[in-house]
């Protein structure tokens, strides 16, 4: 199966200040998601964004949030993004049956999101080198356990090419730049 930009919604989970600097990679997570918000802006592809109770875990991160459309911000108790009623009405109003996710942890809210939008029927796209954990090791299982679940595992680049669909275009032209 293969992501388009008119049935995906990319999903940036909890990359919040307080949390950011325990995880590993921390810089190669808030670039790639930097470059995934960019391209999501330009191909018209929704963007829902949440934060783990912000309180204690703090705001998106600066490199993260100047991307961030009014708006699409919703703060969490649960782990798992779907199990929070706003975040699931905001989700389903957008109408979109492919879930691109990218966000912290892998392991937890990630992972807790990616197995429950699985299991509502929706396409998952887990883009490995924009999430992580505290824990190389965790984010492996991680991405194993979702990958064998049925979600596909990619990277910034493939999002962003299959968003593209061809090559020509000023949108090309503007987002191939991002990927140099």
């Amino acid at each position: 199966m293969r992501m388009t930009a008119a049935h995906s919604c990319l999903l940036v989970i909890d990359i919040q200040q307080r949390l950011l600097p325990a995880i590993a990679e921390p810089e190669l997570v808030t670039g790639n998601t930097a470059v995934l918000m960019r391209a999501a802006q330009r191909l018209s592809v929704p963007v829902l964004l949440s934060e783990q109770y912000p309180r204690g875990l703090g705001p998106t991160v600066e490199q993260v949030a100047e991307f961030v459309p009014a708006g699409t911000t919703v703060a969490k108790e649960h782990f798992s993004c779907w199990s929070e009623p706003a975040w699931r009405e905001r989700f389903e109003g957008i109408a979109r049956d492919q879930a691109v996710i990218c966000g912290m942890e892998s392991h937890v809210c990630v992972m807790q999101t990616a197995l429950d939008l699985l299991s509502a029927g929706r396409r998952v796209f887990v883009v490995a080198d924009a999430v992580s954990s505290r824990h190389v090791d965790s984010k492996a299982r991680a991405l194993d356990r979702m990958r064998d679940a049925g979600a596909a595992i990619v990277t910034t680049e493939m999002v962003v090419f299959e968003w593209l669909e061809r090559a020509g275009t000023a949108e090309f032209k503007d987002l191939s730049a991002l990927i140099k």
